[in-house]
């Protein structure tokens, strides 16, 4: 009996196929594991190389630099000048409620950055900046009267910075520079505003008077003056007078107009009509 000839063999396409696969995957992988280990660091920043979650003491400048994948990581910290707008509230030495409006610029030193990173961590801000700020302006006003806030405002804001850095220099390790620091406005109560108010109504009503009564001493002086020039001109003249009697008769006929009058009358009552 003949034996029935074989089936042919189809190629192992699947086999080939799938090792293109894996290759793929391996190249991707690769790929994943090689930009992990990239670290592009911007201007202005700095990164803090940790190997396992532990801060290892390596900065990382601007630029391009490597790390070893997943063992390390980098946490970016901003070395250039931020800025940040808060208010803070408190008592002046009169005991009126103030708001005060401020604006801070400020900078992490870049050779501070391992340690403010490793003592307080990126949330600097909220543990160490915002506390510092509340209490040095509180710590400033309460030296000062609320006027005094108002007509010493430089003096205020050179209080408050000097606090302000004093304290953070303390807290964070002298990591933080405040580089300005500036009073935006102060916000009192609606009755000290009522109160300043009528404080300044009432000075321009007194300086209106004063500078009135000024003016009405001023020209009674002025009058003074000149019944004075016009008693001493009378006296001139009539001193004038006594030593020249004649003096009526040339004044009499400076003034005459060369005509006579048309009626003279005597003691009788007698009125003769004269001729022109």
């Amino acid at each position: 009996m003949k034996k029935p000839d074989p089936l042919p063999m189809e190629p192992a396409r699947p086999v080939v196929r799938a090792r293109h696969i894996g290759l793929v995957i391996g190249v991707i992988i690769l790929l994943v594991i090689a930009a992990q280990a990239i670290v592009i660091i911007e201007p202005g920043e700095r990164g803090i190389l940790l190997q396992w979650g532990r801060v290892t003491g390596t900065v990382f400048n601007e630029g391009l630099s490597f790390k070893f994948p997943i063992a390390e990581t980098v946490d970016v910290m901003d070395v250039k000048t931020l800025k940040l707008e808060t208010e803070a509230s408190a008592a002046s030495k009169d005991l009126q409620i103030v708001t005060s409006t401020i604006a801070l610029n400020f900078r992490v030193k870049p050779e501070s950055a391992i340690w403010l990173r490793q003592n307080i961590g990126l949330d600097y801000q909220f543990k160490v900046i915002d506390p510092a700020i509340q209490e040095s302006i509180k710590a400033a006003t309460a030296q000062f009267t609320a006027e005094e806030l108002i007509t010493k405002r430089p003096v205020v804001r050179e209080q408050m910075k000097l606090n302000l850095q004093e304290k953070l220099s303390t807290l964070s390790g002298n990591s933080i520079f405040v580089e300005d620091f500036n009073i935006i406005n102060f916000d009192f109560s609606d009755e000290f505003n009522r109160a300043i108010e009528s404080k300044v109504t009432a000075e321009q009503l007194a300086l209106k008077a004063e500078r009135d009564l000024e003016r009405i001493k001023t020209e009674a002086q002025q009058k003074i003056e000149q019944a004075k020039a016009e008693a001493e001109s009378i006296r001139i003249q009539s001193e004038a007078l006594k030593e020249n009697a004649d003096i009526l008769q040339l004044r009499w006929i400076e003034k005459w107009n060369g005509n006579l009058p048309q009626y003279l009358g005597n003691s009788e009552g007698i009125i003769l009509s004269l001729p022109k």
